[in-house]
C-alpha cells in the first residue's frame, strides 16, 4: 500500500510537470521580439523548455518534447484560427507544425547527449545546448522549406548561431544561480546536522565519562564486598558472608553489564565521521548556536557573545564542548527572560583559562559553596520535581581528571555579570598530543 502511495506520489509530480510544460512553453514562445530585419524572432520558449529540462530529473526529454512541440502547435494554430479565419485551420496548420520538429530534435539531442549530467562542466553544458538550438532551428526550417519555399543562407545560420549562443548561455547562467543557491541550503543543511551530531555526541561523552566511573566504582565494591566475604566467612558468620559474596556478584554482573554498554559507545563514536579536535572558534560557534536554539524554544531573548584571546592550537571536540555547553545551558536556564551569556577564552601560557559568564539572578551566598557538590540543585521543572544535579559535579570531576580545575568568583569580581565560572586545564590534556 505504501510502495503503491508512493508510485502514486511520482506519477502525479510527472504529469504536473508534463502540464507545465505545455502551458509555459507556448505562452513563452509568444512572448518574442525581432532583433534583426525580416522574420527572424526570438522568443522565450526555447529558454523556458529547456530551463525545464535541465532543472527536473524526472521527466523523460523525449516526451517532454513531444508534449512541448504538440502544445505548441496547438496554441498557434488556435491563435491563428482566432485573429485570421477559422475556416482556415488547415491553413493555420500547415504553417505552424514544422515547430513540431523543432521541440522534438532538441529534446532528442538533449537526451542523446546527456546533458542534464553534465552539471560540473557549465561550459560543455552551454555549447552543446548551442548545438543543440541550432540543429533544432535547422530542422524546423527545413520542414518549413516544404510549405514556404525558403531557403537557408550562410546569414540566416549565422543568425540562428547569435540567437543560440545568447539563449543557451542566458538559460545556463540562469540555472546556475538555482543551482548555488540549492549547494548553499544542502551546505547549510549538512552544517546543521554536524552541529546537532556535535552536540549529541558530546552529550555520548559525557554518559561514557560517567559510565566509565561507575565502572571503577563497581570495580572497587565488588573487591571491597568481597573482602567482607572472605572475613565473614573466616569468623564462620557464614549468613552474613553469603549475603556479602551474592553482593559482590551482583556488582560484578553490573560492571560487566556496564562494559558491554562503554564498548557499544565506544564503537559508535569510532564511526561517526567528525573530528576529534576542532579550533575553539568552531567549539564555540556550535555551543552559542544550540544553546540560542535552546533559549528560543524557552522563550527567552539571549544575546551570546565570546571573545578568544590569544592562539590556540585544535582542543579536543567532545571534552571541550560537553564541559563548556554544561555551564552554558546552566546559564540559559537560569536567566528567566531576557539577558547575556559570554564566553571568553584566553592562554595563560599552557593553560587554558576558560570564563562563562552571565547576566542571570546569581547564586546565592548560601548555595555558593555547595555548586559542586553531587546531587545539589536549585532547579525544579513544573511540576516541582528536582533535576539530578549532577552536571556540576561531573564539569569538576572531568577537569580533575585531566589535571584542570573549575571555581565560581566571588561577588564583587564579576564586573556586571552575576555568575562567572571559571576554567583552567592544562593545554596538553586537551591537544592531539596529550
Amino acid at each position: 500500500m505504501i510502495e503503491k502511495k508512493r508510485w502514486g506520489g511520482i506519477l502525479k509530480e510527472r504529469l504536473i510537470l508534463y502540464l507545465l510544460i505545455m502551458i509555459a512553453v507556448p505562452i513563452g514562445g509568444e512572448m518574442k521580439f525581432y532583433p534583426f530585419e525580416g522574420e527572424m524572432r526570438v522568443s522565450l520558449g526555447t529558454p523556458i523548455f529547456f530551463f525545464i529540462l535541465l532543472w527536473s530529473k524526472k521527466l523523460h526529454p523525449l516526451l517532454a518534447g513531444v508534449a512541448a512541440g504538440s502544445a505548441v502547435v496547438l496554441f498557434r494554430v488556435v491563435l491563428f484560427s482566432l485573429t485570421v479565419n477559422t475556416n482556415l485551420l488547415f491553413e493555420g496548420f500547415l504553417q505552424h507544425f514544422p515547430v513540431f520538429f523543432y521541440y522534438l530534435t532538441f529534446a532528442l539531442l538533449f537526451y542523446l547527449f546527456k546533458i542534464n549530467t553534465l552539471f560540473n562542466r557549465p561550459f560543455l553544458v552551454g555549447l552543446l545546448g548551442v548545438i543543440v538550438e541550432v540543429t533544432a532551428s535547422m530542422m524546423e526550417i527545413f520542414f518549413r522549406s516544404f510549405i514556404s519555399q525558403s531557403q537557408i543562407n550562410l546569414e540566416t545560420f549565422l543568425t540562428i548561431g547569435m540567437i543560440a549562443i545568447i539563449r543557451s548561455f542566458f538559460v545556463l547562467g540562469f540555472f546556475n544561480i538555482f543551482v548555488i543557491r540549492e549547494a548553499k541550503l544542502s551546505e547549510d543543511q549538512q552544517r546543521n546536522r554536524n552541529e546537532q551530531m556535535l552536540m549529541l555526541i558530546s552529550n555520548l561523552y559525557v554518559e561514557m565519562i560517567q559510565l566509565k566511573k561507575t565502572m571503577k566504582n563497581a570495580e572497587e565494591l565488588t573487591a571491597v564486598s568481597y573482602t567482607l566475604y572472605r572475613e565473614l566467612k573466616e569468623k564462620k558468620q557464614d549468613e552474613h558472608a553469603h549475603s556479602a559474596l551474592k553482593i559482590a556478584g551482583e556488582l560484578h554482573e553490573i560492571k560487566k553489564d556496564n562494559q558491554r554498554i562503554y564498548a557499544g559507545l565506544t564503537k559508535l563514536m569510532v564511526k561517526e565521521n567528525i573530528s576529534d579536535f576542532m579550533d575553539i572558534e568552531g567549539i564555540l560557534k556550535v555551543i552559542t548556536k544550540c544553546n540560542g536554539n535552546y533559549a528560543e524554544s524557552l522563550g527567552k531573548s539571549i544575546e551570546f557573545t565570546s571573545i578568544v584571546a590569544g592562539e590556540h592550537p585544535p582542543y579536543h571536540t567532545f571534552m571541550l564542548l560537553s564541559v563548556i555547553n554544561n555551564l552554558a545551558t546552566n546559564a540559559v536556564e537560569a536567566i528567566h527572560h531576557t539577558g547575556d551569556i559570554r564566553l571568553d577564552i584566553a592562554r595563560n601560557q599552557d593553560t587554558l583559562v576558560i570564563q562563562v559568564k552571565d547576566t542571570g539572578p546569581g547564586i546565592d551566598s548560601r548555595n555558593r559553596q555547595h555548586v559542586f557538590e553531587p546531587g545539589f540543585t536549585t532547579k525544579f521543572s513544573q511540576e516541582g520535581n528536582a533535576s539530578n544535579g549532577i552536571g556540576l559535579s561531573y564539569v569538576k570531576s572531568a577537569l580533575e581528571n585531566i589535571g584542570g580545575k573549575i571555581i565560581l568568583e566571588p561577588y564583587g569580581l564579576t564586573n556586571g555579570f552575576n555568575t562567572v565560572f571559571i576554567i583552567e586545564v592544562p593545554i596538553g590534556s586537551l591537544t592531539l598530543g596529550g
